[in-house]
């Protein structure tokens, strides 16, 4: 099986508390967007091999490891023994999707492996959540309401089809120090996640008012606000960082307005992208 599999944004990020076992419990509106990584896994008789191909855009950035280490292996190894199946598999990753840009590429790439094997085996697929909070939502994508650790998803009104830019810099951000940035915050303000759920639901042409993320105040990136700046500058209804980072996304009207500031984003030596909101993450092609 060949597989698209989508990105996801955080049209709103808050972080609302601490656990005894070091986690941090979120409040957060998930959306998944038309920005890819392309996976193929076929089924072998033994063994998990597994290759990527990364694009020269993101040679500055990205270091993918193609061998155990990656989630999306793992992802593998729990299936065929949750299953105990005694077969193996070939996976090849085409990344299309940014690493360290707080838009879940490893997530989706983990959720794509075993939705493949599940479709191939005739398998079910166990707890996904114990791979990572993210997984169980690329299973699905589309719009959610996330709360505890990411781990409880309720999807709500679909808010697909409307334009985007995606863009970030060279500077990456590590989850863990992001979160330890979040601890030392001192009277945060945090973004209003329950009105965005609410206009999202009954006027989502408002929705955009409410986007916000409270890792923007911890991780303080002077290229996320130089992004941010552009995005604004250039007509963008709103923009706003994305998981712990360090990519930005902006809203735009219409497609001709989006690529105005997408031109200009790449001209200030950005990567950049320009996506919609989409309802579900994978998309087969073969």
């Amino acid at each position: 099986m060949k597989v698209k599999t989508a990105a996801k944004i955080n049209l709103s990020l808050d972080v609302t508390g601490r656990l005894d076992n070091g986690y941090h419990t979120i409040e957060s509106v998930f959306q998944t967007v038309s920005i890819y990584d392309e996976v193929t896994v076929e089924l072998t008789d033994s063994g998990i091999i597994l290759s990527c191909e990364v694009p020269e855009k993101f040679s500055d950035c990205d270091n993918i490891p193609c061998d155990e280490k990656n989630i999306a292996y793992k992802s593998a190894r729990k299936f065929f023994d949750d299953n105990n199946l005694d077969i193996g598999c070939r996976i090849h990753i085409k990344k299309g999707i940014p690493s360290q840009a707080g838009m879940g590429g490893g997530s989706s790439d983990s959720a794509v492996v075993l939705y493949c094997l599940s479709k191939l085996t005739g398998k079910k697929i166990i707890s996904p959540e114990k791979l990572g909070a993210d997984v169980p939502f690329f299973l699905t994508g589309g719009t959610a309401y996330v709360t505890g650790i990411g781990e409880k998803i309720i999807p709500i009104a679909d808010y697909s089809g409307r334009y985007f830019v995606i863009a970030k810099g060279k500077e990456g951000v590590s989850t863990l120090e992001a979160y330890r940035k979040i601890d030392s915050l001192v009277n945060p303000v945090h973004p209003q996640t329950d009105k965005l759920v609410e206009a999202i639901q009954n006027s989502p042409e408002n929705a955009y008012r409410y986007f916000g993320n409270l890792f923007e105040d911890a991780v303080q990136l002077e290229e996320v606000n130089n992004i941010k700046s552009i995005m604004l500058r250039y007509n963008a209804l709103s923009a706003a960082m994305t998981g712990s980072g360090s990519a930005v996304f902006g809203l735009f009207s219409d497609l001709s307005t989006a690529e105005t500031c997408y031109n200009e984003l790449l001209h200030s030596g950005f990567y950049a992208e320009i996506c919609k909101s989409v309802n579900k993450s994978f998309v087969e092609t073969e």
